[in-house]
């Protein structure tokens, strides 16, 4: 069983004969959000998203053009996806895409995963560099999106800001920076802007990608390149390791019918030129002792 290389004796250690796959032959899947009694989840270079109940049926597919990213939900049921390439955050209306905001004011390369706050604020992350060219990492800064549409910029030198949760009873964004190896804290106002920067954990070689969190406060990271899905504490504290064996998590999120079903999206690339060949992508769960935060 691998070792993460930050858990303390305290971590439980879970091997990957514990996860039960409920939907095989995806493309690269990602950015998954339970909703609504379901799992809804991007299929990013198949141009999909996708609805599937807990055990894995497929309920429905949306065909979202260039690469949908980040997934939520308006206070008034209306869904919001990212085009992940175009820039652009959709809105569904009966059901047709129609453009809610334009993320190119703000982010210069592909946007991609999103938070939607209980006041209809969106925030979504973006590479900052052309990530499959090779270029080399480049901060970047987080866009805003208010209820309504409008778009300004959050909170700049971030390391590829990808997964985010709410917490705090509204009271606190934490994004995870896969390029700088922590999670990271912001303050969020009434407003919905955000400040008083802060590292909620240090993750040392786990590189963070899509996160989730629990009812005890405690944020579910898919470590994409270290295969293991890690329960932390606020401060660092590796409490539990899942072995996601020859696959890598890229995103997970608590939720089934008491919260407790652990869902993980893994795939064995992210390279776009390999996962619509491949098709290894798949949706893994297990059952943890600690369920979803209320309204996750």
């Amino acid at each position: 069983m691998r070792r993460t290389g930050t858990a303390t004796s305290q971590c439980t250690y879970r091997t990957v004969s514990e996860l039960h796959t409920i939907v095989a032959g995806l493309a690269f899947p990602e950015c998954p959000r339970w909703h609504d009694g379901s799992l809804w989840f991007s299929d990013m270079h198949a141009d999909q998203v996708i609805q599937v109940s807990a055990s894995g049926k497929i309920l429905q597919t949306l065909e979202v053009p260039g690469n949908p990213g980040g997934l939520g939900w308006l206070p008034d049921g209306q869904m919001l996806i990212v085009g992940m390439k175009s820039n652009l955050l959709y809105r569904l209306m009966d059901a047709t895409l129609e453009v809610y905001a334009d993320l190119g004011t703000v982010h210069t390369h592909q946007s991609n995963d999103m938070v939607v706050g209980d006041d209809g604020t969106a925030y979504i992350g973006n590479f900052g560099f052309d990530l499959m060219a090779g270029d080399p990492p480049q901060s970047t800064q987080l866009a805003q999106v208010a209820p309504g549409g409008a778009v300004s910029a959050g909170p700049s030198e971030l390391s590829f800001p990808n997964g985010m949760v709410i917490t705090d009873a509204g009271k606190t964004l934490v994004v995870a920076e896969s390029w700088g190896n922590r999670l990271t804290a912001f303050s969020i106002a009434a407003d919905g802007s955000l400040s008083q920067r802060r590292v909620w954990a240090e993750l040392g070689k786990l590189i963070p990608d899509g996160i989730c969190l629990d009812a005890e406060g405690c944020i579910w990271v898919s470590a994409c390149a270290n295969h293991a899905c890690v329960r932390v504490r606020e401060g660092g504290e590796v409490l539990e390791s899942i072995d996601t064996g020859n696959l890598n998590p890229f995103a997970c999120m608590l939720g089934g019918a008491d919260g407790h079903t652990l869902f993980m999206c893994n795939a064995g690339s992210a390279n776009p030129k390999q996962t619509l060949n491949e098709r290894s992508g798949r949706i893994d769960c297990v059952q943890v002792s600690v369920p979803a935060a209320p309204g996750e």
